[in-house]
C-alpha cells in the first residue's frame, strides 16, 4: 500500500479533502495560539488555550472560534496543489533511474516544495491572521514546539493591527529583540502547547485520507467501468 503509485489529479483531491477536514478539525485551536501569541507588554488577556477558547465563545460566539476559516477552507487546494505538484517535480529531478530518494534528497525535494508553497501560504496566512485577532484587539509535535520561536515572531509581524501600547517591528531581528527585550525569553514558547496540538491531528488525518483512497475512489467512480 505504502508503494503504490498515485497519479498526481488523486494527490490534489486526497491532499484537499484532507485539508477541509484538517482545517474544520483543528483551527479553534489555531485560533486560540495566534491570539496567545500576539499577546504583549504584559497583557494577560487570555491565560491559556481553554481560557482563550471559553472567553472567544462567550464574547463572539461559537462560531467565533472559526474567525479566518474561510481564508484557509478557500486556499488549502491551490496551497496543497502547489507543495504536492513542487514535491512530484523535485523528486523527480533528484531521483537516479528510479531509485529511492536518500533522506537528504527527501529533505531537499520538501524543503524546494515548502518554498513553492509560501506564494500561497503567505498572504493566506496573513489575512487568517487579521481575521483571527480581531476578537482580542476588540476586546509531529516536539518539532512544533521547536520552531514556535520563529512562529511567534511570524505572527507578530504578520499581524496589520495593533492594539494600544504594543509594540511595532522593522524586521525578523527587530521582533525578536524587542520581543526578547519586553517579554522575556518565554514569550517566544506563546501558543507552543496549541502548535503541538494542532500538528499531530493534521498529519494524522492526511495519513488516513491517503491511505483510504477517497480520491482514487472517486475518481473511479467517475471514469466508470473500463471495457
Amino acid at each position: 500500500m505504502a508503494d503504490k503509485q498515485i497519479s498526481l489529479p488523486a494527490k490534489l483531491i486526497n491532499g484537499g479533502i484532507a485539508g477541509l477536514i484538517g482545517v474544520t478539525c483543528v483551527f479553534p485551536i489555531d485560533l486560540a495560539k495566534t491570539r496567545l501569541q500576539n499577546q504583549q507588554n504584559g497583557q494577560r488577556m487570555y491565560t491559556s488555550m481553554s481560557d482563550c477558547l471559553i472567553k472567544t465563545i462567550r464574547s463572539e460566539g461559537y462560531f467565533g472560534m472559526y474567525r479566518g476559516a474561510a481564508v484557509n477552507l478557500t486556499l488549502v487546494t491551490p496551497e496543497k496543489a502547489i507543495k504536492l505538484a513542487a514535491n512530484d517535480f523535485f523528486r523527480h529531478q533528484l531521483s537516479k533511474d528510479g531509485q529511492k530518494l536518500t533522506l537528504p534528497k527527501e529533505m531537499l525535494a520538501g524543503c524546494g516544495a515548502g518554498t513553492c508553497q509560501v506564494i500561497v501560504t503567505t498572504p493566506m496566512e496573513m489575512l487568517k491572521i487579521q481575521l483571527q485577532d480581531a476578537g482580542r484587539i476588540g476586546e509531529g509535535g516536539a518539532a512544533a514546539v521547536a520552531v514556535n520561536p520563529c512562529d511567534v515572531v511570524k505572527t507578530r509581524l504578520q499581524s496589520l493591527q495593533r492594539g494600544v501600547n504594543e509594540d511595532t517591528y522593522s524586521g525578523f531581528l527587530d521582533c525578536a529583540r524587542k520581543i526578547l527585550r519586553h517579554e522575556g525569553p518565554l514569550a517566544f514558547l506563546k501558543g507552543a502547547y496549541c502548535r503541538a496540538l494542532v500538528i499531530a491531528p493534521l498529519f494524522g488525518i492526511a495519513q488516513v485520507v491517503y491511505f483510504l483512497g477517497i480520491a482514487e475512489s472517486l475518481l473511479g467512480l467517475l471514469q466508470g467501468p473500463r471495457a
